[in-house]
Order: C-alpha cells, then structure tokens, then sequence
C-alpha cells in the first residue's frame, strides 16, 4: 500500500508524480551510479531480472520495497526487459547534487518499448524493429508500421480476413490498437499490445499530424487518400512513438503506401511450410534466408529478408535485379573487391537514424567518418559492374564532400564511448576546449616542476607534491622533516608518518585545474550536441546511401551464393505457366549426400498434376522445391534449376502438413479446412497452388470425397497451376476426366533387405505406395507389420469381390455383381501365408508353419 503523495520524502513524490504518468511501465529512477525501481516495479524487476530485492524508507508503516540496476550496466537489463515485451522509462538527473537545494532536478529523458529500440545494443542487427498499429472495421483493416531505427514508415489497407496475414509477414516487435478493438488471431508469437483511446486514431487529426511530420501540405503526393483506416493508424503510431523519444522524429520524412497488387501474395500457412525464415520448429535455419545469406554487412541481411518475404509481380523489376546479380557473376573481382570494402563499413541507416533521434555515441560518428572515407574504393569496386539498377546505386554514393569533412575535423580518431567520459571531440576543433585540455594535459609537467622549486627552497630532499581524488595536491613532508616547512604551507591532512600541506600557489593551481576538467567535459558535450545539430540536414543523404549500400551487397553476395550454389537466372513468359528444367530443392540438397534433380511443366494442358507415389518417395520435396523456384525468381534472385521460365505470378498458396490450432479451438481436420477454403476462395490462373494430402484428418471416404471435389474445382473454377500430392489412387481417374489434369508419380524398388526410393519423377500415376516397406523402415515392430500385411490381404480380397471403385466417382450404382462363394479354407490359408515372415522362421519353426497349413488343407477331409 502507497502512502498518500504529501507523506513522503520530497524525493518519492518526484518519483511517484512520474510514476502516476507511466503506470503501465517500469520506471528506471537515476539515484547516483544506480537506476533505482520502487514498490511493485522493485518486486517485477528483482523477479525478471534476478536481481536483489531491498527496501529503502518506510510507506503506510512498511518498508518500501526497492531493487536498482548500475547505471553503466543499463543496456544488457533492457534488453532482457524489451525480450519479455515489458517497457521502460527512464528518468535522468538534470540537476547539480553539489548545487542543488531539495531533490535533484530529475526528468524522463526516454522511453524504451519493444517497438521503438534504436539502441545498438538493444537491436538483432539483422531484423527490423518494427512499432506497428492496427485499425480493424467490420470489413476492412488499416494498418501502419515505422521503422524507428531507420525511420521507413509504411501504410497499407486490406480486407480484414487478410490482415492477420500481413502482420505475420512484418511480425512486429509492438502492435496499437483502439481501446474497443478486438486484438487480431495470429499463429505467431503475439507482440506485446497496447490499447490506445480511440481518439488517437482519428483520420483527420492523423492526416494534420502526419502533414506536419512530413513538411506537406497533404497526403495525396504519398497516395495515401485510399487508405484512410492506415491514415488513422499512422497518426496514433506517430504520436506514440514521438512520445517514447521525447524528441521530433526528424528521419522520418516520407511515407510508403504498399499496395497488395504490387507483390506476390504469401498467405501465412505458406511462408511457414516452405521455411524462408524461420524452420517450421521455429529455429533460423536451416532457411531458405540463412542458405542465402552471406551478406557482408546487417543492412543487407535485413534487404534480403524484405526480398525473400515480399517478392515483387513487376517483371521488369525483377529483370534489373538479374541484371545486377549477373554483372557481379561475370566480374567476379568486383564482388570480391566490394566485399572487402563494405565489410570494414557501419550501419549507416542505424546511425543516421541515431543522429536524428540525438542518442548516436561517438563511436557512431567516427564509424559513420571512416565508412564515408570508403566510399570512394566502394565506388571503384563497381565500376566495371554497370546496370541501371548498379549505376543508379553508384551514383548514391556521391555524398556532399562537406559531411566527411565535419566529421573528420570534429571526432577524435579514437573517441571515446561515451561523451561523459571526454576525448571525444579532435584536438585543433575549439580553441576553448584544447585550452582547458592543455591546462590538464600540462599538469605533470607543473607538479614536477613545483616539487624541484621547493626542495630547494626547503631543503627538503624527500619532499613530494602529489594529487590524490578525495584531498586534491597537496605537498607531504615526513615528520622528521616539519620543523623545515615554510610560514606559507597550510596543513591538509596528518598521516601516520608525514604531513600533508598546501601552499596559495599550489592551491591557485588546482582551483584551475580540478575546474579545467569539468569545464572541458562540458565543452564537449555542447560541442557534440552542436555536431548532432549539424549533421541533422546530411539525414536524407545518408539513408539514400544506406540503402545503395545495402543494394551492392545484396547483389553481390546473391552472385557469389548463385555460383556457389549452381543457381541460374529464370526467364519470364506472358502468359501464365512454370516450366523447369532439373529443378532441385536448395536447403534439401545441402543436407543430402546424393539429390536429384526433377522437371516439372505447368501450364495449357497441364495445370493440374497429380501427384502419387510412395511415402517418403519425394513428393513433398518436388512441391515445395517448385514454390521455392517460382519464390526466388519472382524475388528477382537466381533459382535452382539447369532452366527455368515462369509467367505470370499473383501468388503462391500451400496446403502441406498436419497442424492443430488447440488456443483457437481447431483440430487438425478443421485447420486443413480452413487453409483449403482460403485457397478456393482466392486461387486465380496466375496462382501457383501446393495441395499435399488433403482429407487425410477424417474418414477415409469423406476424406476422398473432399479431395476429389477440391481437385475439380481447381481445375475448373480456379484454373490455377496445382501440384496434388494424394494418397488416393482413385484420384488419378481424374487425369482422364478433367481438361489440363495429367498423373506424375515417384517410384521405388523393394528387395529383400528394405526399399529403395527412386526420388525421380515420372509420368503416369503410381502403382502402390509401399507403406508398409516404410512402416517397416521406420522400426515399427516385425509383429505389427505381418499382422498390417495379414489384414491388407484381407482388405485387397474384400475389394476385389466388391469391385466399385472403379466407378466410385461415376455417379451411378454400382453394377450388382454375381459372386461365387469362396471356400473358407482359401481365406485361411492366405492369411497364414501371408502372416508368415521367411526371413524370420528358423528351420525348426518353418517346419511346423508347413504342417499347419497342411493341417488347414485337410481339414474338411
């Protein structure tokens, strides 16, 4: 229990009048060298930290509860804060203790929350930070998401079913919403939320703000007038955001409206099943993204990402992007040469983006001067590499000579971490500052000359003048020695076995001097806030260039991995089709010994390709090595295959795998429904389609009855390209019944020691699926498989005498049929026979098995 405001030190009121301002947060409260936490924050923090809970004063009669953090030590505890989604402020002392009367001057200098990270430290070098806002309505959905580290602020409006979908592709570190809105259903980890007043989304108070942000006089130029439900969640996000940094976003000045038509659509169930970022256990590889990346710097890791997971339908985008990666493959020096050069670089967009917020450290600054100094070799680098897309990026690099030159003259060469700590601006930049530095840097040289002056004035040989932090100079003399001391000296401090005095000449000194310090270490801060002031007009330039930089590198390394990897550059068709020649599978292939390669034609009369064969045989791998193939194209990136053409593209859909969504109340059956009906509901000609297994959650009939319903639609509604993997036999009659529908099957070849998998496709459907042989291949016990062996037979007999699958899908009843009756010794007997594993008898065994069955044979005799 908190005791009322006026019954506590004047120290707690400051705190808990902040404290009433961020209830929802953990306040870090600067006492000294310690950020201290108070009452339940204190009882939190000790929890989430493991840190030491105390108590400090007393609250209503009870001790107030108190756990703190080193002030030097903050970073590495936000950061496990920020990964537990909690949020912090940070209040600062701005006052004097030495000076000041009452409590300390003390304010919120920042606000840290998962979304608005900017801090290096704090930061995955190698994803985005994203702060995102979501504003749903019964039909439609607005959201808006800033990158605060590199200020890129991008809207986007959608129908409401597809919303989950696009916060899964961005998965941002933080989400907004309205008070009353119903927080979105995701399959990925959810983002802390925060529920804002509703006002704060308002479209027309967002569209002033926004306009005043980005020096417009409106929002047409962005073409943001189509998304107005995306305005009203850009103007709370920006609010939000301003507030978390107590200060203007000055990176921020222009706005990215992304229209869905643009790109090539990946609905969540396929950026999962065919692993580009994450595996489908949640780890960061083995990755469609960690196979690819060999990056050079963190902003090109984070352009790839963008690339992977947002591929683009303009073709002729795309080709300019193939451009660039075969200028660097046929100059492979150049690669090498731009490699080199942009290893030794900075995050310049990080760092631009820390200038602008004012929290860039020196090491920025002299990382951002010597990038700068490179730019010229990055430029050579590339020269004889030009494309439109390469020159235009050149071109980037062509900074202001004025901004390298500021910071050449301005930062030490070896600056110091921390501008508390001083020697961060150059000697030669302010004569102020080089005069108070000369004052301490001179200091040795007056106190050995001061000691020399006044042993020979004293006689005094053992005489020393020295300086220590808690009593200043000061000259010892031993005590056999006092007797010889001057009228002038004046005693500082006794010791056990001398005496230490000060002299008004050395006293003189060290008024200026211990001031000279001080004075120096404030000098530099104003200097290097006057610096951050102007650098602040170079922000533009500096993300243009960031971005140049971050292109060449993803160009160059998509080069080395295509040779690396035996990647090759597609082609493009008008008209809708895939046709690929030795396609393989790139993250399989690496963790095989032997791969093999498959064509796969789509299009005109083959739209839709049945797909059978054995479990284990491959078909999964041919499907998602299809949409992996069909993906990297269309991310303008080579693909792996000995040939590749593909036509229009507007998405790619997967139905693979078995899943349950328990939280959301979905079986396994129900989730596979689901992603089926999404895809039926959305698949057009220029969609490439993966169904692996559908029906495979409910009975065996129901299940076929759905597949092959699902089949004809896509055949003859949709007419997208499908791949249809199926356990189904009875689904390969399709391929005489449906325009555009052929069979391709894998095979493999049993002998007496297991099974073979071919791992080759052929036309034709399969003629069993040797599940079984798997069964047996995986260690299911030798007992189980002879009696799965014994009903098979059973069933292969029953469905031989009630022989209607044939015409299953026909429509009419089935022929009655006249049997004969079967003698029942036959029954017997085959499923003994069948039953008996040869391999497995002994000598002795097999003997007795034979005069069983002979046994059986006479039994009616």
């Amino acid at each position: 229990m908190t005791a009322p405001l006026a019954a506590h030190t004047p120290m707690m009121q400051q705190y808990l009048r902040v404290k009433a301002e961020h209830p929802d947060k953990l306040v870090f409260y600067r006492m000294g060298d310690f950020y201290e936490l108070f009452y339940a924050d204190a009882e939190h923090a000790a929890s989430a930290l493991d840190i030491t809970l105390t108590a400090r004063g007393a609250s209503a009669g009870a001790p107030i509860p108190m756990a703190g953090v080193p002030h030097h030590a903050l970073e590495p505890y936000l950061a496990k804060l920020m990964r537990q989604g909690e949020s912090v402020v940070i209040v600062e002392q701005f006052g004097d203790p030495a000076t000041s009367k009452g409590p300390v001057e003390r304010r919120v200098a920042r606000i840290v929350t998962p979304g608005t990270m900017t801090d290096a430290n704090l930061l995955d070098a190698k994803r985005e930070c994203l702060l995102a806002a979501f504003v749903p309505t019964a039909k439609r959905a607005g959201i808006a998401w800033l990158n605060l580290a590199s200020g890129a602020f991008t809207l986007t409006e959608v129908a409401l079913a597809e919303a989950a979908g696009v916060l899964e592709r961005i998965a941002p570190a933080e989400l907004l919403l309205p008070d009353a809105a119903e927080a979105p259903t995701l399959r990925m980890r959810m983002p802390p939320l925060r529920a804002l007043p509703e006002w704060q989304f308002d479209r027309e108070a967002a569209q002033r703000a926004l306009a005043r942000q980005l020096g417009t006089l409106d929002l047409a130029g962005f073409g943001a007038d189509d998304v107005p439900l995306a305005v009203g969640a850009a103007g709370a996000l920006l609010n939000y955001a301003g507030g978390t940094q107590q200060s203007a976003l000055a990176h921020v000045r222009a706005l990215a409206v992304e229209l869905p038509s643009a790109f090539v659509a990946l609905d969540p169930a396929t950026r999962r099943n065919l692993e580009i970022t994450t595996t489908l256990s949640g780890d960061d590889a083995p990755t469609l993204h960690s196979l690819l990346d060999e990056c050079v710097t963190a902003a090109g890791s984070r352009m790839l990402r963008q690339w992977l997971t947002q591929p683009l339908r303009d073709q002729r985008l795309l080709g300019e992007r193939h451009d660039g990666i075969a200028a660097f493959l046929a100059q492979p020096r150049s690669a090498t040469a731009l490699a080199e050069t942009l290893r030794r670089t900075v995050d310049v967009e990080r760092v631009a983006g820390r200038i602008a917020l004012r929290n860039a450290r020196p090491r920025d600054l002299a990382g951002l001067r010597d990038t700068l100094a490179r730019l010229p070799a990055v430029a050579a680098a590339v020269e004889d590499a030009a494309t439109p897309l390469i020159a235009s990026a050149r071109a980037s690099l062509a900074l202001d000579a004025q901004w390298p030159a500021l910071l050449t003259r301005a930062v030490a060469a070896e600056p110091a971490a921390m501008v508390r700590d001083g020697g961060v601006i150059a000697t030669d930049y302010d004569a102020e500052l080089d005069e108070l530095r000369a004052i301490d840097a001179n200091c040795g040289a007056f106190l050995v000359e001061l000691e020399a002056r006044e042993r020979a004035r004293t006689g005094i040989a053992n005489l020393k003048v020295e300086y220590n932090r808690v009593h200043g100079f000061y000259i010892e003399v031993t005590h056999a020695q006092v007797g010889k001391i001057p009228d002038d000296y004046r005693r500082r401090q006794t010791l056990k076995n001398a005496e230490r005095y000060i002299t008004p000449e050395l006293k003189s000194f060290e008024d200026r001097a211990l001031s000279a310090q001080d004075r120096a270490l404030a000098r530099e801060k104003q200097l290097y806030d006057e610096l951050l002031d102007a650098l602040a007009p170079a922000i533009p330039a500096l993300q243009t260039l960031a971005k140049a930089l971050a292109l060449l590198d993803v160009l160059a390394n998509l080069a080395v991995r295509a040779q690396s990897l035996s990647l090759v550059r597609p082609a493009f068709a008008a008209e809708p089709g895939i046709v690929i020649r030795g396609g393989r599978h790139p993250v399989v292939e690496r963790q095989v010994e032997a791969y093999v390669p498959n064509d796969v034609v789509l299009g005109g009369d083959r739209r839709l390709l049945i797909v059978t064969g054995p479990n284990m045989g491959g078909k999964s791998t041919y499907m998602r090595q299809t949409a992996i193939i069909a993906l990297l194209a269309y991310c303008g990136m080579f693909v792996p295959a000995s040939e590749a053409t593909l036509g229009p593209l507007d998405a790619i859909h997967t139905r693979i795998g078995a899943a349950d969504d328990l939280a959301g109340g979905r079986s396994t059956f129900m989730v596979e429904m689901t992603e089926a009906a999404y895809i039926l509901n959305r698949a057009t000609p220029e969609s490439l389609v993966l169904i692996d297994e559908i029906g495979r959650g409910t009975s065996t009939f129901d299940g076929l009855a759905l597949a092959w319903a699902i089949a004809h639609r896509l055949a003859e509604r949709n007419r997208c390209l499908a791949l249809f993997a199926t356990h189904y036999f009875e689904l390969t009659a399709l391929a005489s019944e449906l325009a555009g529908c052929a069979n391709v099957h894998f095979d493999a070849a049993e002998h007496r020691d297991g099974i073979v998998f071919l791992h080759a496709v052929a036309d034709g459907p399969a003629n069993r699926s040797y599940g079984l042989s798997v069964a047996k291949l995986a260690g299911v016990p030798a007992e189980t498989i002879r009696q799965a062996r014994s009903y098979l037979a059973r069933l292969d007999q029953f469905s031989a005498r009630n022989d209607v699958q044939a015409d299953l899908f026909g429509g009419g009843a089935p022929s009655p049929t006249t049997t004969v009756a079967a003698d029942p010794r036959a029954s017997e007997l085959l499923e003994r026979l069948e039953a008996l594993d040869p391999d497995a008898l002994s000598p002795r065994e097999a003997l007795d098995a034979l005069y069983a069955l002979r046994k059986i044979l006479r039994s009616d005799q």
